[in-house]
């Protein structure tokens, strides 16, 4: 999908849902899509379980929105953050919200603030459940944002975050190249790339070990890549890659 940097971003985060280690890191990919004016994070902060916050809420200046859990197993939290979007959706301030959860009760509200015209980018572990993803524009799975420490002399290596298989992606990446080829086969890799979030939009390059999606087609044996240059509004150059199903030869 393209990305609007300019966007005023609501960014609201469920902490009983959401890990606090990675928000650094959250907080960073969020500013690639646009500016985040709104940050607030809601949970019961009067609980032990949620005393990993404190520090991260401070230095990322970031809003603690108490909510007392009046019964057991009912979870307030949720719908004081969904009360809470919906009043921020209809001031009109911002463009986009950045929800923060691993909880499919966020599904509805990701698609409500859809049928409003804005766009909902989400954000949560691999285990969120499907629905959930599929109501956002795009999905980012936290565990691809965490910055590996430097090992120390003797410690136990880190579990790799498991990669998923590149190999799957073969039949989407067709019918994208499909759906945007010129006459002579050649699509552009950015109109691939939003044709593949629009069905996916937890699709990215890091899911698959890659930085880009650039790097995330040169490994496809079935793909050719040619690099064409382009001539931006503002004169800078930059490269235009294009990409087509690899043709298969026939002996004449």
């Amino acid at each position: 999908m393209a990305i609007n940097s300019n966007q005023k971003l609501a960014v609201l985060i469920d902490a009983d849902n959401a890990q606090a280690s990675v928000i650094q890191e959250l907080l960073a990919e969020v500013s690639r899509y646009g500016t985040a004016t709104i940050k607030r994070a809601y949970g019961d902060w009067t609980t032990t379980n949620l005393k990993g916050w404190k520090e991260v809420l401070h230095t990322m200046a970031i809003q603690p929105i108490q909510q007392f859990s009046y019964t057991s197993g009912k979870n307030a939290t949720d719908s004081a953050l969904i009360i809470d979007a919906m009043d921020v959706l209809h001031t009109g301030r911002v463009d986009g919200f950045c929800l923060v959860s691993s909880d499919s009760d966020f599904t509805r509200l990701a698609t409500r603030i859809r049928e409003a015209g804005l766009v909902v980018y989400g954000f949560g572990e691999r285990k969120t459940p499907e629905p959930f993803v599929a109501a956002c524009d795009k999905f980012i799975y936290t565990e691809i944002l965490r910055n590996e420490p430097a090992p120390e002399k003797d410690a136990p290596k880190a579990q790799p975050v498991p990669v998923a298989d590149v190999r799957k992606l073969k039949p989407m990446i067709i019918a994208a190249i499909d759906a945007n080829a010129r006459e002579d086969g050649w699509a552009s890799l950015g109109g691939i790339g939003s044709h593949i979030g629009k069905i996916n939009p937890a699709f990215d390059a890091r899911n698959y070990g890659f930085k880009k999606l650039s790097e995330l087609v040169r490994s496809l044996s079935y793909l050719e890549l040619k690099e064409l240059p382009l001539v931006r509004p503002d004169g800078v150059t930059v490269s235009n890659v294009q990409i087509r199903l690899k043709r298969v030869r026939t002996d004449s």
